[in-house]
């Protein structure tokens, strides 16, 4: 007869869909007394995954990123309850989980959802894919674990971490680019001594690899970034966008270098970007007290273009307001009106009598005298005639074989 943990995993794990969780998750909470079996199960799915490659920063990072904080929680409980049976563990394994999250406590909020959170849990345990090992497994041998760090590296690896914290928590740029320049020489000058100890004592240390998670937002810079530290300290970088991490070859001192810059420039580039958006909020706060009462929150005033753009587009001093008819918006200054009394037509506006807009025989129209008749003379027929239409209509009148050619 088959247990409650079987026909639960038979239900949930081999099949599509929230209604076969539904399924596995009643028959667990029906069955308190299947929990010790169940989060067993859950302890062997973690050992699986160590065989497929993966270490447990790895494993609660993919779990966040395929589920949420709560499923990586508990996948983090899991892992501390499977790695507690090992006497050894490398030395990244203990840094790993020391910083997983705490664990969660057993079924909370209910039994029924928190059954469900195991086995949503174990089904993507269950399809893990197999990735390339990196460094020993956990219970490997003592021989195959690293060796301790050398006497003096201790206290340089202090030093670094102190200048890259130090760069870490000021607020001026330049002293932090100097720290972490300093830091890089200090690692730079620690990978040179190894080098040469290794290379007298005929070492057989060979180069080995660590990963590092790239996670969002900005995942692209993020590795950018870490190739071009890897790269700096005569290591190879290789980014895994599938998976949220990449892979960096090298010998250890180097490796380690790799993790301390990296997470550094990680944390100062953070603490730029925080204090720059803290300064466009606060910029935009000032901005909202500044305005006057009445005006709904969020409503700023429209920004005042600059001065040439306001010339081009006819505000201010622009020919927009006063311009001619056909002229085109924005072309220069307003045109000035013209005054009579001056221009080279100045004597003959003179001679104009002051009835000129008085209809009449021989007189124009009213309304007409405007820039284009103003200082002209009326024709033979009322209309007004420019100086040449004057000149050959008194030709004309000389030498009357003139008025065919030349016309009215």
């Amino acid at each position: 007869m088959e247990s409650v943990i079987d026909r639960a995993c038979a239900a949930a794990l081999y099949a599509e869909g929230d209604a076969a969780l539904d399924t596995g998750a009643s028959l667990l909470a029906a069955a308190p007394e299947a929990d010790a079996e169940a989060h067993r199960r859950g302890e062997e799915f973690v050992r699986r995954a160590w065989d497929r490659g993966w270490h447990p920063a790895d494993l609660v990072r993919f779990v966040r990123h395929e589920l949420d904080e709560r499923r990586a929680a508990l996948a983090a409980t899991l892992i501390a309850a499977e790695t507690a049976r090992y006497a050894e563990l490398p030395p990244r394994w203990r840094q790993q989980l020391a910083e997983l999250p705490a664990p969660v406590p057993r079924n909370r909020p209910d039994r029924f959802r928190y059954a469900g959170d195991l086995l949503e849990l174990y089904r993507l345990l269950l399809r893990l894919p197999a990735i390339e090992p990196v460094g020993p497994p956990p219970g490997a041998a003592a021989d195959q674990l690293h060796r301790p760090p050398a006497a003096d590296e201790p206290r340089m690896l202090t030093r670094i971490r102190a200048l890259l914290a130090k760069a870490e928590a000021t607020g001026f740029p330049e002293e932090a680019e100097a720290l972490t320049t300093k830091a890089q020489e200090l690692m730079a000058r620690h990978s040179i001594d190894e080098a040469l100890l290794a290379a007298r004592t005929h070492s057989r240390e060979t180069p080995g690899a660590c990963r590092i998670g790239v996670e969002p937002p900005y995942e692209s810079a993020k590795a950018i970034l870490l190739d071009a530290v890897a790269s700096a300290n005569r290591c190879r970088a290789v980014w895994n966008d599938d998976l949220g991490f990449t892979t960096v070859v090298g010998f250890e001192p180097d490796l380690e270098a790799v993790e301390l810059l990296f997470t550094s420039l990680l944390v100062q580039g953070t603490t730029a970007m925080t204090r720059a958006e803290a300064g466009q909020r606060a910029g935009g706060a000032q901005a909202d007290q500044d305005l006057p009462a009445g005006v709904p929150d969020g409503v700023r005033p429209a920004a005042r273009p600059p001065a040439r753009r306001r010339r081009r587009a006819g505000h201010g001093g622009g020919g927009q307001r006063h311009r001619r008819r056909g002229q085109p918006y924005g072309r220069g200054p307003a045109p000035r009106p013209r005054r009579p009394g001056r221009g080279r037509h100045r004597d003959r506006r003179a001679d104009v009598p002051e009835d000129h807009d008085q209809p009449g025989p021989g007189r124009h129209r009213p309304g007409r005298l405007d820039a284009r008749h103003r200082g002209r003379r009326p024709g033979p027929h009322g209309r007004r005639t420019s100086g040449t239409r004057r000149r050959n209509h008194g030709l004309s009148r000389a030498c009357p074989g003139l008025r065919a050619r030349l016309g009215p």
